[in-house]
């Protein structure tokens, strides 16, 4: 059991270093070269878990090799655009000018229903209002809708309005996160001072509080009451 324990660990522990460097892209968003790897990681990892019997070592050397592989193609494709039309592939025009092409519909073996529903879940529903819609080598539709389809921004009714930062978290279940605070150039006392004009004597109180997008002193206390300042 104890020896079964520590393999798992092991190989849990490459695994995950192997996705890290990976990258951090969603499964989605894979190529189908680095998509390929990591089924094969995941098998390789999970054989030497159930059966103690194969050495340990012949789970890690495959993930080693297919490890560098991968960092050796990566490196490839940033150095040589002819090897990364080949590894990835290029991306498909599905619709040009607001016309289906038919032909490069059947290339990627999408019907008219496929098209239709990742126009829909990007928003659009009709396909008339598609400027071009391109098929990215992750297996992803990139859309650009006609003008006329196209939402209107702040900046199209000139509305004025500050640019959104980043959310910073000052407290987290109770415990003040300094760094945050060091951050934004404010200290403890700052803190506390905006705690106690809603009646919180004390951070452990405190679930979630943190400067939000908008530059706002939002807070959330352990029995869930939601306060913007």
């Amino acid at each position: 059991m104890f020896t079964v324990l520590i393999r798992t660990i092991i190989l849990y522990m490459l695994v995950l270093l192997t996705m890290r460097i990976m990258g951090k892209r969603q499964i989605g968003q894979l190529e189908p070269f680095e998509l390929s790897i990591t089924i094969m990681v995941s098998e390789l990892a999970s054989l030497p878990m159930q059966d103690t019997k194969i050495p340990l070592i012949n789970g890690v050397i495959p993930i080693v090799t297919l490890l560098l592989l991968e960092v050796i193609l990566a490196a490839i494709q940033l150095k040589s655009e002819k090897s990364r039309l080949l590894i990835t592939g290029k991306p498909s025009v599905l619709i040009a000018k607001g016309i289906i092409n038919i032909e490069e519909l059947k290339n990627q073996l999408l019907n008219l229903n496929d098209l239709s529903e990742e126009l829909r879940l990007k928003g659009f529903f009709d396909v008339g209002d598609i400027e071009y819609a391109v098929l990215e080598t992750s297996g992803q539709i990139t859309v650009l809708p006609k003008v006329k389809a196209t939402p209107a921004t702040k900046a199209d009714v000139k509305i004025n309005e500050k640019e959104a930062i980043l959310p910073v978290t000052l407290i987290m279940d109770g415990k003040i996160n300094k760094e945050s605070l060091n951050y934004i150039n404010k200290t403890e006392k700052w803190l506390m001072e905006q705690l106690n004009r809603h009646q919180i004597s004390s951070a452990e109180n405190v679930f979630l509080a943190c400067i939000d997008s908008k530059g706002k002193f939002y807070f959330q206390n352990k029995l869930e009451k939601r306060e913007k300042s």
